[in-house]
């Protein structure tokens, strides 16, 4: 900054700026713009909006499905103090005319089908921009992925009516079809992907699948998983991989982490007994059916049961109840968000491009 003070008396502007403002979730930095045009013009900046998006947590998204009007509320347990029911909030509503339906995320862009499941659409909830993927009609998102050599967003897919064909890359914001990149893509759908280290991973049976997104090719890594198991995912657990499975009853569950990727040397991290009994007891609409899934918020490694189509439980990895969130129609995605105010350039190149208005999606 070429003046010492100008934007808070008694501070430098790069302190203040790269130090503070940096630091302040997009709902507040808005806030931030109305105060005069000097702290407008600052926070508008696109290098400070670039340093802005690395300070961001990723956070954990849920969803509440609405039937009249189709609509769909993006919320996340946030801030860190998630565990009380008041702390669920707001990071984007979309309505209209059609269902929706979390299928990816990237970043801080998020992917939805519509109108049933047969079109994609893609948006930044917090600069509003919103398009429709019309490329990707006929095709599933497998996952999405930041090419770094490129600086591009990109997806792998699948056709929709002929996954044994392979997989397919398509760019973001760009004029060709889906490039075919060969393999197949058997079982790869039926998972949500864990991006790190440069590589997306899905879980599948007995085995990994990888998929370089620098070189755009896959490799299978080995599981600690034996076979038997009635349900085994992956997740992401701060910049390593966790896995967990359970048994036949989904009572227990089983968590282990890859100490040495490299290596693929995995370590048990935890055996959660469900506490059936107490839940039971507890909760009147725990009447012997829930679903189970574990998740990484906040530092912490969580068990996530579901007990009925409003209400979600979190147990540490000691078996112990610490919150229970609820909202109508309340859903787990298994994505993770980070918001970013930076304006893509890539989207006025997408068909149906348009910057949504506040009365068509409603932030934070």
């Amino acid at each position: 900054m070429a003046e010492s003070a100008s934007l808070l008396h008694g501070l430098l502007d790069e302190i203040f700026m790269f130090e503070i403002l940096v630091r302040l979730p997009p709902k507040s930095l808005l806030r931030c713009r109305a105060v005069c045009h000097a702290w407008r013009g600052a926070t508008s900046d696109r290098d400070f909006l670039v340093a802005h998006h690395a300070r961001q947590p990723s956070l954990p998204l849920l969803y509440t499905e609405i039937d009249d009007p189709p609509s769909i509320d993006i919320i996340t347990p946030f801030p860190c103090d998630h565990r009380a029911d008041d702390k669920l909030q707001s990071v984007a509503q979309l309505s209209g005319a059609h269902d929706f339906f979390p299928v990816a995320c990237c970043d801080d862009l998020l992917v939805f089908t519509t109108c049933g499941g047969d079109c994609l659409s893609i948006c930044n909830p917090a600069t509003r921009q919103y398009a429709r993927l019309n490329q990707l009609d006929d095709f599933t998102v497998l996952g999405m992925y930041p090419h770094s050599p490129t600086s591009e967003y990109r997806f792998c897919v699948c056709p929709e009516t002929d996954a044994q064909s392979g997989f397919y890359v398509f760019t973001l914001g760009s004029d060709q079809e889906p490039r075919h990149i060969g393999a197949h893509a058997k079982g790869l759908w039926q998972q949500q992907p864990v991006l790190l280290r440069g590589s997306l991973h899905w879980y599948t049976e007995r085995l990994i699948m990888v998929f370089d997104t620098t070189a755009e090719l896959f490799r299978q890594m080995r599981s600690p998983i034996d076979p038997g198991h009635a349900k085994a995912d992956l997740f992401e657990m701060g910049d390593l991989l966790g896995i967990y499975s359970l048994n036949e009853e989904e009572t227990i569950v089983h968590v282990w982490v890859m100490q040495d990727y490299e290596g693929q040397v995995w370590a048990s991290k935890a055996r959660v007994e469900l506490p059936i009994a107490e839940l039971s007891v507890q909760f009147e609409n725990f009447h012997g059916f829930w679903y189970v899934e574990v998740a990484y918020w906040d530092d912490d490694v969580l068990v996530l049961v579901k007990i009925d189509k409003d209400s979600l439980l979190e147990l540490d990895i000691d078996g112990k109840l610490v919150a229970s969130l609820h909202r109508r129609f309340l859903c787990h995605s298994g994505l993770r968000l980070k918001q970013s105010l930076v304006s893509h350039t890539c989207f006025p190149a997408l068909e149906d491009y348009v910057h949504l208005s506040s009365d068509q999606i409603v932030m934070f």
